[in-house]
C-alpha cells in the first residue's frame, strides 16, 4: 500500500465536511459521496511511473482521467444482469420465484434493481423492458397494464436517482414496448434513459415514429444503430450507461479517459505529438487500467462472492474494459494552430483527416494491446467517445463539434460524424436540439435516422427544442430541476448536478436547433 500525504488527508477532511453540511444534497446523495471519499484513500495499486503528472495535475494539464472510480474498486464499473433468466428462474438469493403475472414481473424487477452495483450505486442497466414484460402484458386488460407501467417507471424514477439507468427497447415492435412508449411521452421523466434498437427493414415505420413522437416529448428513446452494433458485438448486446455498447451478461470493468486537446498542448507539432506524446499517454493510461481491472478480478473478490456472479446472472469473461477520450475538436485545432495551418474542425477537410488519423492511431495502439481479463472482447478495450463531466471546461465529449460551431447544414454535421462514429464499439452518439414544429412532422427525424445510419452514424439522439427534459450528453436531466438547484434547492437526482455544470461549463443549452 502506498503512503499517503497529509496533505491529502486533510482535503479529504475538507471535502467530507463539506459534504455533511451540503444544503443541496439529500441524505442518500451523502452517502455516497462519503463513500467516494473514502474510497479516494485506499491506494492499493502498482499505479504505473508517470501516471502521476498525467492525472492527478490542474484540468488545463489533465491527460489522463479516471471519472471518479476510487483507487480500489470493489466491484466492476457497469454491471448488465442476464434479467431475462431471472423472469425464468427467479433468484435463490433474492428468494424470488419467476413472475407469473404482470404484477409479479414488475414487483421482482424493482427488488432485483436494489441489489445491482455499479459506480453510480443504482443499476446502469434495467433490461430490454419490452421483450422482458411482453410475456405478461395480456395478464391483465390493457388500461391495466399501463397504468401498473406508469408506476412501474414512476417507482424507477424516484429510486433509482441517476439517468445513467437506461433501459432497451426494439429492434422489433411488441405491445409492451409500445405501451412503454405512450407512458413515457406522458410521464416525461428524467429516469431511466432509454435506447431503442432501430434497424431499417426490422423495426416496423409506425413503432419507430411512436419513439419519435415519444422522444420529442421526453428526450427519450435515443436510437442505435442495431445493424452496426449486432455485427460487432453480436446479438447479444445491450445500450447501458450513457450509450455504452456492451455485452449482455458481463460489463465494464471500468473507464478511463484521455483528454486529447491537454495531450495535443504538450506537443511541439504534430509529428511529436504523433511519436511521442500521444504514445507515452496511450501506454500509460492501458497499464494503469489493466491494473485497476487485476485489482478487481485477482483481489476484490466481487466474482467469487457476489450473487449476481454465483447464481449466473453475471459471467466475468463477459466484461471487458473502456477506453475512453474526450476533445478530439480542441486537439485538432491546437495542433493545426501549432503548424500555422487555417483549419477547424467541423469545417474544414485537413481538419477532418487529421482526426481521423489521429482516431487511427489510437486504434491500432488497442489492437496491439492486450488484457487478460478482456476475453469477450478479444482480449482487447473498447474504445469510447466519454460524454464529458461537469467540470469539463473548453473540452468538448468524444468527437463531436463543439457546441456553438455546428455546420450551418444538418447534412455537413452529419458528413464530418461519419468519419468517426465507427471506431467506437462500446459508444459515440450526437445530440439534435428539434425545433417544436416538428411534433407535426416525425417522418423528419425517421428519414434522419435512416439516413444517418446508412451512413454508419451510431447513434442519435432528439429532443424538442421547447422540452423540460433535455439530453445533457449522455444522459437527461430536467431544466426546472436544474433551476431549482442553481437556486440552492435540494433535488432528488445526481446526475440534476451534473447537467447544472454542464449547463454553465459546456454550453449544452445553446446547441443548434435542426
Amino acid at each position: 500500500m502506498r503512503d499517503i500525504s497529509m496533505e491529502r488527508v486533510n482535503e479529504t477532511r475538507e471535502n467530507i465536511l463539506s459534504i455533511i453540511k451540503s444544503p443541496v444534497l439529500t441524505h442518500e446523495q451523502k452517502l455516497t459521496n462519503l463513500a467516494c471519499q473514502a474510497d479516494s484513500l485506499m491506494e492499493v495499486l502498482d499505479l504505473p511511473e508517470g501516471l502521476d503528472e498525467l492525472l492527478n495535475v490542474p484540468a488545463d494539464r489533465k491527460c489522463i482521467c479516471d471519472l471518479a472510480e476510487g483507487h480500489a474498486p470493489m466491484r466492476p464499473r457497469y454491471i448488465i444482469p442476464d434479467y431475462a433468466k431471472f423472469m425464468k428462474e427467479g433468484s435463490e438469493f433474492l428468494q424470488l420465484k419467476p413472475p407469473t403475472d404482470l404484477y409479479e414481473a414488475i414487483n421482482n424487477l424493482l427488488i432485483f434493481y436494489k441489489h445491482v452495483p455499479s459506480v453510480t450505486n443504482y443499476p446502469v442497466y434495467v433490461g430490454q423492458l419490452d421483450e422482458l414484460l411482453e410475456p405478461f402484458i395480456d395478464t391483465v386488460d390493457e388500461a391495466q397494464a399501463k397504468k401498473l407501467l406508469g408506476m412501474f417507471m414512476t417507482h424507477i424514477d424516484r429510486t433509482v436517482l441517476d439517468s445513467f439507468s437506461h433501459a432497451n427497447i426494439g429492434p422489433r415492435a411488441t405491445k409492451a414496448g409500445r405501451l412503454l412508449l405512450e407512458v413515457e411521452a406522458e410521464l416525461e421523466h428524467a429516469v431511466p434513459n432509454i435506447t431503442m434498437k432501430y434497424e431499417e427493414g426490422v423495426t416496423e415505420g409506425d413503432f419507430a415514429l411512436e419513439a419519435i413522437r415519444c422522444a420529442l416529448h421526453s428526450a427519450k428513446p435515443s436510437f442505435a444503430n442495431h445493424k452496426m452494433f449486432k455485427g460487432e458485438l453480436g446479438e447479444g448486446y445491450v445500450i447501458a450507461s450513457c450509450y455504452n455498447g456492451l455485452l449482455y451478461g458481463g460489463g465494464a470493468y471500468t473507464l478511463c479517459r484521455l483528454i486529447l486537446g491537454n495531450i495535443a498542448k504538450r506537443a511541439k507539432d504534430i509529428r511529436d505529438f504523433k511519436e511521442q506524446q500521444l504514445p507515452y499517454v496511450l501506454d500509460i493510461m492501458a497499464r494503469y487500467m489493466d491494473e485497476r481491472i487485476r485489482f478487481e478480478v485477482e483481489e476484490s473478490g466481487f466474482f467469487e462472492h457476489h450473487f449476481l456472479a454465483k447464481e449466473s446472472f453475471i459471467h466475468r469473461d463477459r466484461f471487458s474494459g473502456m477506453y475512453g477520450l474526450v476533445g478530439l475538436a480542441e486537439c485538432v485545432n491546437i495542433l493545426l494552430e501549432k503548424e500555422g495551418i487555417e483549419g477547424r474542425f467541423g469545417h474544414d477537410e485537413i481538419a477532418t483527416r487529421l482526426g481521423v488519423e489521429i482516431m487511427d492511431q489510437i486504434q491500432a495502439f488497442n489492437a496491439a494491446h492486450v488484457n487478460p481479463y478482456c476475453e469477450g472482447t478479444g482480449g482487447h478495450f473498447l474504445l469510447h467517445a466519454q460524454v464529458g463531466i461537469a467540470e469539463d471546461i473548453d473540452i468538448t465529449p468524444g468527437t463531436r463539434i463543439p457546441i456553438g460551431e455546428e455546420p450551418e447544414e444538418l447534412i455537413d454535421q452529419l458528413k464530418v460524424l461519419e468519419h468517426f462514429h465507427r471506431y467506437f464499439t462500446s459508444g459515440t452518439g450526437d445530440i439534435f436540439p428539434i425545433d417544436m414544429t416538428v411534433h407535426r412532422n416525425p417522418e423528419y427525424v425517421l428519414d434522419i435516422i435512416k439516413g444517418a445510419f446508412k451512413m454508419d452514424l451510431r447513434y442519435l439522439s432528439f429532443y424538442s427544442s421547447d422540452s423540460d427534459v433535455i439530453r445533457v450528453t449522455g444522459y437527461l436531466v430536467k431544466r426546472s430541476e436544474m433551476e431549482k438547484l442553481d437556486q440552492g434547492q435540494a433535488v432528488l437526482q445526481n446526475t440534476t448536478g451534473l447537467g447544472l455544470g454542464a449547463s454553465k461549463n459546456g454550453h449544452i443549452l445553446e446547441r443548434k436547433v435542426r
